[in-house]
């Protein structure tokens, strides 16, 4: 029991600072770790939750490819209909760490923050099938859909070490391959209501294993930054955090890029095919990777996944010029770069080391990084691709049809360093076991 990743919702307090809840409870109590059907309907309610939020978020491409070719928004520039998406995963992630802080602070507001998120995403997205002006849905589907989706989602990342520790890649795996599975007014008010009811039995079902601290008014509660931050002094941390920024500037830009590029292929029917395949596989592959995380080291498992998806983007995506290859690109990129994230936290447990109660800040501080390379990644994609389409290629070009060529280049060394930081990892990771 020592050794489990506390957070907020289990952040360790000393007795003069907080009362443990009506059960005091001695451990025989507890519901079972890694088993039992309490543990897996956590998994089951999170991967709920992740579905109407993340899935929602990554098949922005959707949303993007009408909104680029359909009125009110058709007159607005790409960059900044594009801007909507990015800025609905951007403010997610950053806001996971402020949740963190302020969390650590206020354990007892935590299932409070969960229902607080869903009556916010489901009003964001209501309101946003009432838009005629592209500034409304950066609002309302980008930043407030973004705010809500990190208030319902931050629960599932201090709670799930609580439940899963040996399978805890598996269970990571299965909740976060819900990110794969998900006229404009209409489908935003059928998602609005499709968040409300289906996120909503996942909220029922996010529940602690362990009792939540609660505090009488007038006593000291933790501090909102927890002193003795090891783990920012390690170069395990920087190493995980670098590979983390470039696996996002990859994975980010296929995820908004690929359906469009295929729409210069084909119709807009095999746009969606292709953005399916992709966020499909990362439900397979993120339940795959999620399991062997279990099994063998994360960091050489990082270095396989990266490395074919940087041989995928050079081979398939920028020799392609018909739908096989770009299919095919879909599925290995999709599952290989998707499954990426089942690493997340298997590493941050690591890097906190002797401290698991900071495992949730370790992957707070991953997710800050991740959401500024998910705005960073697509707008420099966008400038590349503007700047390939000016130079007058076309579907003829040998390689980087469609002026995608710099945009293929930037995505496949970025995945490449990628594979090469994970590398730096595994010697960062055996140093400190050494």
């Amino acid at each position: 029991m020592a050794s489990l990743p506390l957070s907020a919702g289990s952040a360790p307090v000393s007795s003069s600072e907080a009362n443990v809840t009506p059960r005091e409870s001695n451990v025989q109590e507890l519901p079972a770790i890694d088993e039992g059907w309490q543990a897996w309907r956590f998994c089951a309610a999170g991967f709920l939750i992740e579905v109407m939020i993340w899935g929602l978020e990554f098949s922005y491409g959707i949303f993007q490819d009408y909104y680029t070719s359909h009125p009110p928004f058709s007159s607005a520039s790409p960059v900044t209909i594009a801007a909507v998406g990015t800025t609905s995963i951007a403010v997610q992630y950053c806001e996971t760490i402020l949740l963190s802080l302020f969390f650590e602070r206020y354990p007892d507001l935590l299932k409070a923050s969960v229902w607080v998120g869903l009556v916010l995403a489901f009003a964001s997205l209501l309101l946003a099938s009432f838009a005629n002006q592209i500034w409304q849905l950066v609002l309302l589907q980008g930043v407030i859909f973004g705010a809500s989706g990190a208030l319902m989602y931050y629960p599932i990342l201090v709670l799930l070490p609580q439940w899963f520790v040996q399978r805890r890649g598996l269970a990571t795996g299965i909740i976060f391959s819900g990110s794969g599975i998900g006229g404009f007014r209409w489908t935003l008010r059928i998602c609005a209501f499709a968040v409300l009811v289906v996120a909503g039995i996942g909220v029922l079902g996010m529940k602690p294993r362990l009792p939540t601290p609660t505090f009488q008014r007038g006593q000291r509660r933790p501090r909102f930054i927890p002193p003795q931050l090891q783990f920012i002094k390690t170069p395990l941390f920087w190493a995980l955090g670098v590979s983390t920024v470039l696996q996002a500037l990859s994975f980010f830009s296929v995820s908004l890029y690929i359906a469009p590029f295929v729409n210069l292929i084909a119709s807009p029917l095999y746009a969606s095919v292709a953005l399916s395949l992709f966020n499909s596989s990362g439900v397979v592959g993120q339940i795959v990777i999620g399991h062997l995380c279990d099994r063998l080291p994360y960091a050489w498992i990082m270095f396989t996944c990266t490395l074919g998806s940087g041989i995928a983007v050079f081979v398939l995506w920028g020799f392609a010029h018909t739908l096989p290859p770009i299919f095919v690109f879909s599925v290995i990129f999709g599952g290989l770069m998707g499954g990426f994230n089942s690493v997340g936290p298997i590493a941050a447990s690591d890097c906190a080391g002797n401290k698991p109660e900071q495992s949730s800040l370790v992957w707070a501080c991953s997710f800050f990084l991740k959401g500024i390379a998910a705005v960073v990644g697509p707008l420099v994609s966008g400038i590349l691709y503007d700047a390939g389409r000016s130079s007058g290629h076309r579907i003829d070009a040998r390689y980087g049809a469609f002026g995608f060529g710099q945009v293929e280049i930037f995505v496949g060394v970025c995945a490449m360093a990628t594979s090469v930081m994970s590398i730096v990892v595994a010697i960062a990771r055996h140093r400190v076991r050494a």
